[in-house]
């Protein structure tokens, strides 16, 4: 996997966003997804789950798709198998985000180009709740 080369300036600015899409969001506590949303919440973040398992998580109404949410999108952070990511980044697009953010451990070179083509910055291989947590 590349190495993500934000600036701990740009990872600032990013992170200064509130209004989160979560895709691949969990209802179980146990997950990466639930925690690191659970943890932007407390820290002011709007988080927008997206999983169509789930009707509410986190007192959220949960989305089935990034197609059904009618409010402005900043950042669309991805929890799912980099594999799944390029379906992610082509609904993404429509949204018109500022930054989609694929989990520590999640890419997609094809999506990271499709998203840069279409003015949307890409971070990877990166945790926002780490990220947060060291620079906020």
């Amino acid at each position: 996997m590349e190495r993500d080369t934000h600036s701990d300036e740009q990872i600032q600015e990013i992170l200064s966003m509130k209004d989160v899409a979560v895709v691949g969001m969990s209802s179980d506590p146990e997950k990466a997804s639930h925690r690191v949303s659970k943890y932007l919440m407390s820290n002011g973040y709007n988080i927008i789950p997206v999983n169509p398992s789930s009707s509410e998580i986190l007192g959220q109404k949960c989305y089935s798709s990034l197609d059904e949410i009618s409010s402005s999108i900043d950042i669309v952070e991805v929890f799912v198998a980099s594999e799944n990511v390029l379906p992610v980044v082509r609904q993404a697009i429509d949204k018109n985000p500022k930054v989609i953010w694929f989990q520590l451990g999640i890419y997609n070179p094809e999506a990271e180009e499709l998203a840069q083509e279409n003015g949307i910055d890409v971070v990877f291989n990166r945790c926002m709740f780490a990220e947060h947590s060291r620079l906020c």
